[in-house]
């Protein structure tokens, strides 16, 4: 096999896992890039070819980047080990809100589970409401948080901690006079391939460093 027929199944290998990961059959995404079925099962067993245009809008509908479809080996469909120093990645902020957020481990196709770190800022507040598949745990750091699930409301200091299930209409603000800081841990269900949440709602680009 030459370089150019293993690279064409490395692709069709990488982009299969991450569509499976996000609980997708080949029509869902053939219909959201404006492929045809029959060219995606091709692509996906290595017997295609495909145009750069093509692949920017499959990794789109699957949530890969380029990167990762074209790197060698180093990002599987499953993390296997992935550590997080110090402040690395940055924060990203939640647009117009103060909200901080960063991922510090999990989001590859097939991984059940992300961790996130969220900063809250001292008086915004988000009014959204979600639910989704799966279930998630939240460990106040430092400050107070106030988590409300459905009608309940339910007021964390530091070194508390509540666990849900996420399919219960839910969000979470800050209760205290400082930033409050907070450990996520969100699993996904075996339907879905994402847990959207609050913070991650309307992020912005710009990465950010929390005030302490």
């Amino acid at each position: 096999m030459d370089k150019v027929e293993q690279t064409a199944r490395d692709i069709g290998r990488r982009l299969r896992s991450a569509r499976l990961g996000a609980g997708l059959t080949l029509a869902d995404v053939a219909a959201r890039a404006g492929v045809s079925e029959g060219f995606l099962s091709k692509l996906e067993r290595g017997h295609s070819n495909a145009s750069i245009a093509n692949l920017l809008q499959l990794t789109d509908v699957v949530g890969l980047g380029l990167d990762e479809l074209f790197g060698g080996g180093a990002t599987p469909a499953r993390t296997r080990v992935s550590i997080h120093r110090g402040q690395a990645p940055e924060f990203q902020e939640v647009a117009a809100t103060g909200y901080l957020w960063r991922s510090l481990g999990g989001g590859a196709p097939l991984d059940r589970l992300e961790v996130f770190h969220l900063v809250f800022p001292a008086k915004a507040r988000m009014e959204a409401m979600v639910s989704h598949p799966g279930q998630e745990h939240c460990y106040v750091l430092s400050g107070e948080v106030r988590f409300f699930v459905g009608e309940e409301q339910h007021r964390l200091k530091a070194g508390d901690a509540i666990f849900i299930d996420s399919q219960q209409p839910h969000r979470a603000e800050n209760a205290g006079r400082g930033k409050a800081h907070m450990l996520m841990a969100v699993t996904k269900s075996s339907e879905t391939a994402e847990a959207p949440d609050w913070w991650r709602l309307a992020s912005s680009a710009q990465p950010r460093e929390p005030q302490r």
